[in-house]
């Protein structure tokens, strides 16, 4: 259901962990971009979502908002962007 395409993460006193993750969802016609932010490092993650090229459906975008209420979906993200500062 989720194909992780690029992940990266960053982390700096004044920022906390900031990280993008590109990704696609079975049966979407457009991948994602997802931006991860958790200022105090304390797990409390925000995000910013959009499509990563292109623009597609709103009605796509919505189901991918939903989805990530689903804390194993979300997490999933979340690690990828921590594997790729883990990696560096």
């Amino acid at each position: 259901m989720l194909d992780i395409i690029k992940a990266t993460m960053e982390h700096s006193k004044e920022d906390g962990y900031l990280g993008h993750v590109a990704f696609s969802v079975k049966g979407h016609e457009h991948p994602y971009e997802i931006t991860l932010q958790d200022p105090k490092g304390k797990n409390d993650w925000s995000y910013a979502l959009n499509f990563l090229n292109e623009s597609g459906k709103e009605e796509d975008i919505e189901a991918v908002e939903e989805l990530l209420e689903d804390d194993e979906f979300f997490d999933q993200l979340i690690e990828a962007a921590r594997g790729a500062l883990a990696g560096k």
